[in-house]
C-alpha cells in the first residue's frame, strides 16, 4: 500500500496502490491560474477568473477520460450527507449545485466524482466487486457526525460488501499542524470512544488531532480490511507548496480535489 505522485502533461497528482479506479488527489501543479491561485486551482468561488478554473478543471477530467462537464461534484458544508448520484447530477463548471453533499457514491461507469479540500481529509472509496465508488470530504465536523458511515452505507445500498471496499484516506491537515481546542477532541470521544489515540494534548493547553487515523479506525470497525486500507503521510500545512492549505494561507488560496471514476 502506497501513494505515488504521477505527473501527466504537467498535472501532479497522487495515486493510491489500493484503488484500481482511475483516481487522483491533485495537487497545486499543473493549471493555468495565476497569482496566489498558482496554478491548478479547482475552486469556482474563490475569486479566480472562470475561464481559469474552467480549463483546470479540462485538464483534470482528461485524466478521467471526461469532459469538464461530464463530472458530478459536491456543495460542500461540512456536513454528514451523502448523495447516490447518476448521469442525471452533470451539470457544466461553476453552474451553482442544486444540493447539499460533502459524500458522492455512484454504480455508474465513466462519471468522474469530485470532492474539494484544502486542509480536511479526502476519502476515496472503490469496491471493484460490485463496481462502485464514492469521494467523501471529511472535515473534523463532518468525521465526527459519521459521513464516512453514511458513505459506507450507501455503497451497500447499491450492491457493496465492507470487505469488498478499498479506501484512500488522501493528503490533509495532519497530527504535527491539525491544533485544536477541547471541542474537537470531545467530539471525537462522542464518535470514536475515548482511548481511540487520536488527538494529543500539548503543553499550551491546545490538542492536536489526527483526522486521518480517526477515519481509518472508523472504517476498520465497519468491516473494511486492514490490507484494503492506505493512509497518506503528507500534511497540506506542512507541504503548502505542493498543496492548498487553508491553515498555512489564513483562507487565501485555491482548491485541490480528490476524483474517481469507474
Amino acid at each position: 500500500m502506497a501513494f505515488t505522485e504521477m505527473n501527466k502533461g504537467g498535472i501532479v497528482f497522487m495515486r493510491s496502490s489500493v484503488i484500481d479506479a482511475k483516481h487522483a488527489f491533485t495537487t497545486r501543479a499543473g493549471g493555468v491560474s495565476t497569482g496566489i491561485y498558482a496554478s491548478l486551482n479547482l475552486g469556482s468561488k474563490v475569486g479566480d477568473p472562470q475561464e481559469n478554473v474552467a480549463e483546470n478543471y479540462t485538464r483534470v477530467c482528461a485524466l478521467m477520460g471526461a469532459g469538464p462537464n461530464d463530472c458530478v461534484v459536491t456543495k460542500q458544508v461540512h456536513g454528514s450527507v451523502v448523495r447516490v448520484v447518476s448521469s442525471a447530477d452533470k451539470h457544466p463548471v461553476g453552474a451553482e449545485v442544486p444540493y447539499e453533499a460533502d459524500g458522492l457514491v455512484t454504480a455508474e461507469r465513466g462519471l468522474p466524482l469530485f470532492c474539494f479540500t484544502a486542509d480536511c481529509t479526502p476519502v476515496l472509496l472503490h469496491d471493484p466487486v460490485a463496481s462502485v465508488a464514492a469521494a467523501v470530504h471529511c472535515g473534523w465536523r463532518g468525521s465526527v457526525a459519521d459521513i464516512i458511515a453514511n458513505a459506507v452505507g450507501k455503497m451497500c445500498s447499491l450492491g457493496s460488501r465492507p470487505e469488498d471496499i478499498r479506501a484512500a484516506i488522501g493528503p490533509s491537515i495532519s497530527v504535527c499542524c491539525f491544533e485544536t481546542d477541547a471541542d474537537v477532541p470531545e467530539a471525537i470521544d462522542r464518535w470514536l470512544g475515548p482511548g481511540s489515540g487520536t488527538y494529543y494534548l500539548k503543553s499550551n493547553g491546545k490538542f492536536v488531532v489526527d483526522l486521518k487515523k480517526a477515519n481509518a479506525i472508523r472504517l476498520l470497525s465497519l468491516g473494511l480490511l486492514s490490507e484494503h486500507l492506505d493512509i497518506s503521510d503528507e500534511c497540506t500545512m506542512c507541504s503548502h507548496e505542493k498543496y492548498w492549505s487553508h491553515r498555512y494561507t489564513r483562507g487565501k488560496r485555491g482548491v485541490q480535489c480528490a476524483v474517481i471514476v469507474l
